[in-house]
């Protein structure tokens, strides 16, 4: 995101996140912006696939990873903790060598060994912790450089997170990950996500 910017309009009239426009990737980034970014998510698999999302972003542009989100979940078998949690190193060398992927060798060992952590927590527990962590409602930012990158409540959840085991959380990735499952809404103030449906905050 570009800071100091605020909501544009877009193809259709409607203002947006600029970052949802983005002029190479409208497509992609505008279907994402418009029905997933700031919606909450729930559920110990798809939190695990939100994680793990975030974290292969790391140092990329978001683009790349959603460009390549269904060759991530046909690597990683749909994000299933039990099955990601029994992969074996063949499926390890398969991964690496996956061009659906992002084939970075510290990510992918990350994904493969916070499954096996969470294949030992309890139904719900990653669901319950992560959105323990919710702020409360805060202001809507009126443009780009009011979004933080991470928060005291980011650098919260990535503490108890490392603490039950988990790699590749650093407050960064939990706070966009935060965004990502509705933790937070982003979204900026003139945006039509925010101003046409509730929400996942105020």
């Amino acid at each position: 995101m570009t800071a100091g910017l605020g909501a544009e309009p877009g193809p259709d009239g409607r203002l947006r996140c600029r970052w949802g426009l983005t002029a190479e990737s409208v497509g992609d980034y505008r279907e994402y912006h418009d029905h997933e970014w700031g919606r909450p998510v729930h559920g110990d698999q798809a939190l695990f696939e939100r994680l793990s999302l975030e974290a292969f972003q790391s140092g990329l542009s978001w683009l790349t990873i959603l460009r390549r989100r269904e060759g991530f979940r046909a690597g990683f078998a749909g994000f299933d903790i039990p099955t990601v949690a029994a992969f074996t190193e063949e499926d390890r060398t398969r991964l690496l060598a996956d061009p659906g992927i992002i084939r970075n060798r510290s990510k992918v060992d990350a994904t493969l060994h916070n499954a096996r952590v969470l294949a030992e927590w309890g139904p719900g527990e990653l669901d319950e912790l992560i959105w323990s962590h919710a702020p409360a409602p805060r202001p809507a930012p009126r443009h780009t450089g009011e979004v933080p990158a991470h928060t005291e409540e980011s650098a919260a959840l990535s503490r108890a997170l490392k603490k039950r085991g988990l790699r590749f959380v650093g407050p960064t990735t939990a706070y966009a990950t935060m965004q990502a499952c509705g933790l937070v809404n982003d979204h900026l103030a003139d945006c039509f996500v925010r101003t046409a449906t509730d929400g996942p905050a105020a």
